[in-house]
């Protein structure tokens, strides 16, 4: 489609939607997500001005630039009307601008998601989105920049319109976007993509020897955007940081998809600061097992040595479960564990057995839900221990990457809940009082703030029930 097809479409669509959306509700603009930046690089010295129509190519220059400015202004003060009839005749006439930014083209997007946001009409909001993405083919013939357009485009798809497309055909998207810019990929690109990834490998739509080369390529487009961040864009980054890698330690469950080194470097730092700790022991000697690790390694031989000193299981009923999960036969282990509890007389032995399958699904199975069943068990078999309740905390406040998008409202709820676990552990046991506050220090800074609260009609001290895996009721607190 050239570009005044293109304008022909965009017309007829308002004339046909009766010029612009009508509402009685004030003009302002729709909620945001993170969106990604909108703007082309600044010009080379040898500059290269788009092919498509500007400003000096209109019949009456003056007049477009003119038009230009005062639409600008107008979409300042949020008069959608007044600033929609002036774009429209820039966009006739001159829609690459200068030549040198798509800011007409964006403002076109923008445009029509405000018109989405102000109707439930579904008519009206498909046709929308159709010029939508007609304007982003227009950006991509004009304004040329890589993987830009189909890396928008899949996010557009993944976050608002994700009935436009399947999730293998969004996937392909980010995956054009990575494959064109490398290192260079936008940083909008990575959360998304990594659910992507790890969702549709576990569906069985894409190969391992694909799943790694792109997991590997999302940490080093994160690693490269950490390191040449500049202002606010770091910002951006850091939320990444907290959610891909959580996202992708998924791949852990599948054996042999990391090699060993993986495993040394994610893990052993693990051991040389808590070389005491015999949970710590048992989950790294498993770890670097389960990696394909040999003990002929000089570390390992560290670990081994250390753990024959400290952490050999007593002789019992739990010998043979403790032995398994060293090995890393995990659902082997389980099943002993639980044989133990049941051949066990000993509470609080019953109740580790139980916190350890606990620990089983937590770290190496990555399965919540079911660590959450055990830890419950645990204390259901151990009355006043804490310890359980600061594992299931742990659970919930590292959810945010799998019931959200790792920022944002969805991602930050799951604070509640794991604050009032810890709070919860203190209360019955004084003993893991300074464990219970060291997280509920680090979490409260995470919660959502007064105006997240207050724009979803909500306050502080209502309930609230935090859905995804988590499916409990608790109290709205604010950071602020």
């Amino acid at each position: 489609m050239n570009s005044r097809q293109l304008v022909l479409g965009v017309l007829l669509l308002a004339v046909w939607a009766g010029c612009t959306p009508k509402t009685t509700e004030p003009a302002t603009a729709p909620e945001k997500k993170e969106e990604p930046v909108s703007t082309v690089k600044p010009p080379t010295k040898e500059e290269k001005l788009s092919p498509c129509p500007k400003f000096q190519d209109a019949p009456h220059p003056d007049e477009a630039e003119t038009n230009y400015v005062l639409y600008r202004d107008f979409l300042k003060v949020n008069d959608w009307d007044k600033a929609f009839q002036l774009w429209k005749k820039v966009y006739a006439v001159a829609p690459a601008a200068d030549g040198r930014r798509n800011t007409v083209y964006a403002d076109g997007i923008r445009f029509y998601e405000y018109f989405i946001s102000q109707t439930t009409d579904s008519a009206r909001v498909h046709a929308y989105v159709d010029t939508i993405f007609s304007i982003y083919d227009e950006i991509d013939r004009c304004y040329s920049e890589g993987g830009y357009i189909p890396a928008r485009k899949a996010f557009d798809l993944y976050y608002k319109y994700p009935y436009r497309a399947t999730k293998k055909e969004i996937y392909n998207m980010f995956k054009q976007a990575i494959d064109s810019d490398g290192l260079n990929t936008p940083d909008f690109v990575l959360n998304p993509f990594s659910a992507l990834l790890v969702e549709l490998y576990d569906a069985g739509e894409i190969s391992q020897q694909e799943a790694y080369k792109y997991q590997d390529m999302v940490g080093k487009v994160l690693n490269e955007g950490l390191k040449t961040c500049k202002g606010k864009a770091c910002d951006r980054w850091k939320i990444i940081e907290e959610y891909a890698p959580v996202r992708l330690e998924y791949f852990e469950t599948v054996q042999g998809f990391y090699p060993c080194d993986y495993y040394m470097d994610k893990y052993y730092p693990e051991f040389e600061a808590n070389q005491g700790d015999c949970d710590v022991v048992r989950t790294v000697y498993s770890r670097l097992k389960w990696g394909g690790c040999s003990e002929s390694d000089e570390k390992f031989r560290t670990l081994i040595r250390i753990g024959n000193q400290n952490c050999k299981p007593e002789p019992g009923p739990a010998e043979l479960a403790y032995i398994l999960l060293r090995e890393a036969k995990y659902p082997e282990s389980i099943e002993a564990f639980q044989k133990a509890i049941e051949e066990e007389s000993d509470v609080n032995k019953k109740a580790t057995y139980a916190l350890t399958i606990a620990k089983i699904y937590n770290v190496h199975l990555r399965n919540f839900p079911r660590a959450r069943q055990w830890a419950l068990q645990a204390a259901d078999i151990r009355s006043g221990w804490g310890e359980p309740y600061i594992l299931i905390g742990r659970l919930y406040a590292s959810s945010g990457p799998l019931c959200g998008p790792g920022t944002g409202w969805d991602s930050q709820v799951v604070t509640w809940v794991a604050i009032d676990m810890w709070a919860k552990a203190k209360a019955i046991d004084p003993s893991v009082a300074a464990e219970a506050n060291k997280w509920i220090g680090r979490y409260s800074q995470y919660m959502p703030n007064r105006e997240d609260v207050f724009i979803r009609n909500l306050k502080a001290g209502d309930s609230y029930y935090v859905g995804c895996w988590i499916q409990t009721t608790t109290t709205i607190r604010t950071s602020d």
